[in-house]
């Protein structure tokens, strides 16, 4: 097959013309009788014993010139591709011009090209990075989680329930004078406050004692899921069995020692803290490089073909239908639960896709401009961590995997590692909001 022209047509788009010469024309057409004639019978001739000719009399003499041209775009559609220069982004599309035996085929080419981005001013970004301030109230609270952690139960029989206590109630539903299906429990157990029942009953049940008969009126939710009892204002007959509640361990040295690694409240009060500051700090990092990443996508201003998006959203599905399907679900079930199809799932996917091709395009061209590299050493580092990590050998992981692109990977990732490096922090945007706010 012989490159004959490329011609840019449009942006991001051009056109190969190839042609395959008249020898080799007939070798592909014989290859092709030869793989198919085993599936060829006619009157007086065994299966798979029909002469080529008579199969070209009988059928026409372009019978096997489909899966000849196929045979050749097989064997040298990529050589084609590499000799023309051109990093194609989708699937190429193969046009028949004319194919007879006595001048072979010409074929037209159409290639979706990789875009050229145009980038500039990535070093020296500026975005906000606001570390949220770690109080005396947030250490509380994680002591106090400690605390419910060890909490103990116990029972309460001096004085009336109330919120957050937890209590074993007898009950009876009646829409006027009459009890109706399924509401009545006895000896149920019931946390106030849990929103277990319907809106407005716990808060009543809070403030009776151990043995009192009461009375709750509520009114049952319009979207009720028993359509009969939506709306309706029902009674309730109620009567507590017991109550408990949690008894919280007091906070003191001997609780620490038995529940941390520390040995006074002033060590562990401290390791909190400085856990959180961590954690505030990670949180402010992580939001900072987000903004970054959000201000080199705005970056790209340049025409992206759109099936660089689909083939993107595409990649993310399947990777959803595997995650699906190592919890044992699969797609289409999923797309049954949800009331999606295929496509309209992919449509969620597009933005995501687009901002993703955007960026990764913009670092391929941060790194060839700032010539950034990946030796030898890098890459090796690269491979064994994935096997560690995989528990295969190097060997099985490079044949797993594309080598060029993940070369390509540890390329942006330098190159986000050297925006990262050469931006600056500028909160005066988010003060500014803030003093707004306030």
């Amino acid at each position: 097959m012989i490159l004959k022209s490329n011609e840019k047509t449009d942006i991001n788009m051009s056109e190969l013309t190839v042609e395959i010469d008249a020898a080799s024309f007939e070798k592909a057409v014989e290859a092709a009788y030869q793989q198919e004639k085993k599936n060829i019978a006619l009157p007086g001739f065994r299966k798979g014993k029909v002469p080529r000719k008579l199969c070209e009399r009988t059928f026409g003499e372009n019978v096997f010139y489909e899966q000849a041209i196929n045979l050749v775009l097989n064997m040298e559609m990529y050589n084609v591709i590499v000799e023309s220069g051109l990093e194609l982004v989708d699937a190429p599309k193969v046009e028949l011009i004319s194919c007879d035996k006595e001048n072979g085929a010409v074929l037209k080419i159409t290639c979706v090209t990789k875009p050229e981005i145009n980038i500039a001013d990535y070093k020296g970004m500026a975005a906000p990075k606001v570390v949220r301030e770690i109080t005396d109230e947030d250490v509380d609270g994680q002591i106090k989680n400690m605390q419910q952690r060890n909490a103990r139960v116990v029972s309460v029989d001096d004085r009336a329930a109330a919120m957050g206590d937890e209590v074993r109630l007898n009950f009876e539903g009646f829409f006027g004078d009459e009890a109706f299906e399924g509401g009545k429990g006895e000896d149920f157990q019931l946390k106030l406050g849990s929103g277990q029942f319907i809106p407005g009953f716990e808060e009543q049940v809070a403030g009776h004692n151990i043995g009192e008969n009461f009375d709750v009126v509520v009114t049952f939710p319009e979207n009720y899921q028993m359509t009969d009892y939506a709306g309706k204002e029902a009674t309730f007959k109620c009567s507590i069995n017991a109550i408990s509640c949690e008894e919280l361990p007091e906070l003191d040295d001997e609780f620490v020692k038995d529940s941390s690694d520390f040995d006074t409240v002033d060590e562990l009060k401290a390791d909190i803290r400085k856990k959180l500051e961590d954690s505030a700090e990670a949180a402010a990092q992580t939001e900072f490089e987000n903004a970054l990443i959000t201000k080199i996508i705005d970056k790209v201003q340049d025409p992206i073909p759109h099936c660089m998006f689909e083939n993107r959203a595409e990649t993310l599905m399947n990777g959803f239908a595997s995650q699906l399907k190592q919890n044992g679900l699969d797609m289409d079930l999923y797309l049954q639960y949800t009331g999606m199809d295929a496509d309209s799932l992919k449509a969620t996917y597009l933005e995501r896709a687009e901002n993703e091709v955007k960026l990764r395009l913009a670092l391929e061209k941060i790194a060839e401009l700032e010539n950034i590299e990946v030796s030898e050493i890098e890459m090796k580092e690269e491979l064994e961590k994935l096997s560690s990590e995989s528990g295969l050998p190097v060997e099985e992981v490079m044949a797993r995997i594309p080598m060029d692109e993940f070369k390509t990977d540890l390329l942006v990732t330098k190159a986000m590692d050297l925006v990262k490096e050469t931006a600056v922090v500028d909160n005066s945007e988010a003060e500014a909001t803030e003093e707004a706010a306030e």
